[in-house]
């Protein structure tokens, strides 16, 4: 079955599964206990794994450590997850509540924005009357290797359902890729908003500019997954005046 099944968090350090069980269970979250994991399911039921903290052997930066694989292009790190969804409050007090996130950015009455750490969002939540998967995202350096990425893309026929754009929720330079095989996208993107330590949520107002500085909203096809909304957009048909269907 195409989509993706869960999401695996690290736990924070000196947080054992023990401690993470216990919250869990004290705040009414169900899960089980397997291959060394929490297993668990969010409201609309995607998957959730907490792993135990790892420590990394070589805590220097990448570009300091001896290696013969070569650094360019290839993805930081998974960035964060993106869910359409249709029960966006009990989605928040889950990962919130559940899952200690804090909660970034409100657009509007449409969607929230939640954080671990620094980076602007670790999970996203879109407001669309339905639940949906809607795109994982990889974190590359910076603009340039964004571009070197997207032309490889586009020489093995990908195509981008939205992008490049600038957000202003999260400040990110980003690209969506379709991946028709999968019902998802894949978001590639950099230079995400650092937060600061006592970081208050903010209310944004539910616009194109909140969603891209540099211009337009997405097209309808950028939630749909159903195989004419695909076509619809691999070839341009909307931007031709062709409405999509419902």
């Amino acid at each position: 079955m195409p989509g993706a099944d869960h999401t695996g968090y690290e736990l924070a350090r000196g947080v054992s599964l023990d401690d993470a069980a216990a919250r869990l269970a004290d705040r009414g979250a169900g899960y089980e206990l397997r291959a060394g994991a929490l297993c668990l399911r969010d409201p609309d039921g995607h998957g959730v794994e907490l792993l135990p903290y790892e420590a990394d052997p070589d805590p220097r930066p990448a570009i300091a450590r001896s290696t013969t694989t070569l650094g360019g292009f290839h993805p930081r790190k998974l960035g964060h997850v993106n869910s359409l969804t249709g029960q966006l409050p009990e989605m928040v007090s889950f990962y919130c509540d559940a899952l200690g996130l804090g909660l970034t950015d409100r657009l509007g009455d449409e969607g929230c924005w939640l954080h671990l750490g620094a980076d602007h969002h670790t999970v996203a939540l879109v407001g669309k009357g339905r639940y949906h998967f809607h795109h994982l995202a990889f974190e590359l350096t910076d603009w340039g290797e964004l571009r070197v990425a997207l032309d490889h893309l586009a020489q093995h026929g990908r195509w981008l359902a939205w992008g490049p754009v600038r957000h202003a929720l999260g400040q990110n330079l980003a690209a969506y890729v379709r991946i028709p095989e999968e019902e998802c996208m894949v978001e590639l993107y950099s230079d995400m908003e650092q937060l600061a330590a006592d970081h208050e949520p903010r209310e944004w107002p539910d616009n194109a500019h909140s969603s891209n500085t540099w211009g337009i909203l997405p097209p309808r096809s950028y939630f749909r997954f159903d195989s004419e909304a695909v076509e619809w957009e691999r070839q341009g048909l909307e931007a031709l005046g062709h409405p999509l269907p419902a």
